[in-house]
């Protein structure tokens, strides 16, 4: 299986090979290897569909060589193609968007879920839509310590750039009783780590009421009252809704961590207002500013994009300067891509390439120096890591993550999936490196 795009991606895709290990179908050694060939795709930019046409055309060589071989296709460019999907790759088989994996059984195996597989039997070319979310599913972890909590699917802004309502659809929350309910399981299952997901994650419950009173700032409380749940995340919020009651929260709740993806897009007023992002720069920055002085030692992170249709020299300098004054521990930089269906890809004044390309580097080098600057504050602390691992560079070295979502490498005998104290000795712009102190947190 093939997974690109985000970390609503990264659970679908659990829960997509939790249905299929239902049917008896085990994870192959490799693409070679397998009966069934998935392929949970995004379509918010460009690149991942040419990527996803490459690996196509790998999965449809050996199709021909064994024409019994499932290739099947899900997620956003799944949705977003449902009518030229199978005209354009007549060699897939199955295709499904976000809201249909639980249909997924049906289509592949014999029967559905509980009913192992005996031979496959395809439906080939079925949508589902949206029904119900995915939390019953059955799901395989890649970490056991770890998981995906899916809150809500689907958005209800209106980025000028952005695909997700077309393919996600409006906006639906999960009842709190559910997501309760998952968490416990978890937690009973020795999760220690619970990462919230929703397109707007902070938005959560507004569609729920008069259900529900409840909102986002509410839901981390109680997730927060769980036994065993030692770190609570979410990704990705919107800054147009991230209320006070959150930041209270995050302020106040043992579990919830010490970090905030706040996308910016840009920090020009005038582009995010062709965004349609419904803030400016002056109010992003106060919004920052308040983040942390109520949430003491916040990691703040974002997405940047460049070369949207109109940016001017003064508008890229104006997204430079910003990264400067809120001090951003890291970003996720991308540039403009037009996505058909969106406005802005019949927005006037085109950015050429090779000034995106020029710009890109330039805002690549001024978040990375930021950052170099940011974690070199964290040399001389100790830091609490959830241990995810060994490095992936040198398997004697231990690797994990601080509160603030840094990546540590450090020197230690420490299991996957312990909390421990590191004594943090050097940095660079995404890492820091130390040494396991004596004494592990239980």
């Amino acid at each position: 299986m093939t997974t690109f795009g985000c970390q609503m991606n990264a659970h679908d895709s659990e829960r997509i090979k939790g249905v299929l290990e239902e049917l008896g179908l085990g994870e192959a050694p490799s693409r070679d290897a397998a009966d069934v060939i998935v392929f949970n795709t995004c379509t918010i930019r460009e690149k991942p569909d040419q990527r996803l046409a490459a690996h196509l055309a790998q999965a449809r060589a050996l199709k021909d060589r064994d024409p019994e071989r499932v290739i099947a296709v899900g997620g956003c460019y799944a949705e977003a193609q449902r009518e030229q999907l199978f005209a354009k790759y007549p060699f897939v088989d199955v295709a499904f968007g976000p809201g249909s994996i639980r249909h997924l059984a049906d289509w592949v195996g014999s029967g559905g879920l509980g009913q192992p597989a005996s031979g496959l039997r395809v439906s080939r070319g079925r949508f589902a839509a949206f029904d119900q979310f995915a939390g019953d599913l059955p799901a395989r972890r890649e970490q056991p310590f770890q998981a995906w909590v899916q809150v809500s699917m689907g958005c209800n802004s209106k980025c000028s750039y952005c695909i997700v309502p077309a393919v996600r659809g409006r906006e639906q929350s999960r009842r709190p009783d559910e997501i309760l309910a998952e968490v416990t399981r978890l937690a009973k299952d020795g999760v220690r780590e619970v990462t919230l997901l929703g397109q707007n994650v902070n938005s959560w419950g507004r569609d729920l009421a008069p259900q529900t009173t409840m909102e986002f700032g509410g839901l981390l409380r109680a997730v927060d009252a769980v036994n065993g749940i030692e770190r609570v995340r979410f990704t990705s919020p919107h800054p147009k809704d991230f209320r006070e009651e959150v930041i209270h929260a995050m302020a106040e709740c043992r579990s919830v961590c010490e970090h905030a993806h706040l996308p910016a897009q840009s920090g020009s007023s005038a582009v995010l207002k062709r965004m349609r992002r419904t803030y400016s720069r002056e109010r992003y920055v106060r919004l920052a500013e308040r983040m942390r002085s109520e949430i003491p030692d916040l990691a703040l992170t974002t997405d940047l994009i460049v070369g949207f249709p109109g940016e001017s020299d003064d508008d890229f300098a104006q997204t430079l300067s910003l990264v400067e004054e809120v001090g951003f521990d890291g970003a996720f930089t991308f540039v403009f891509s037009p996505r058909v269906g969106t406005e802005a890809a019949s927005l006037p004044k085109p950015v050429a390439e090779e000034v995106k390309a020029e710009r890109i580097e330039r805002l690549i080098d001024v978040v990375q120096a930021v950052a170099r600057k940011r974690n070199a504050e964290r040399v001389g602390r100790a830091e609490e890591v959830l241990v995810e691992g060994p490095s992936r560079n040198d398997p004697s070295i231990r690797r994990g993550r601080t509160r603030r979502n840094t990546t540590v490498n450090f020197s230690g005998a420490a299991a996957a999936g312990e909390l421990v104290q590191v004594a943090i000795e050097d940095s660079t712009s995404t890492t820091l490196r130390g040494t396991q102190q004596a004494l592990a947190i239980a």
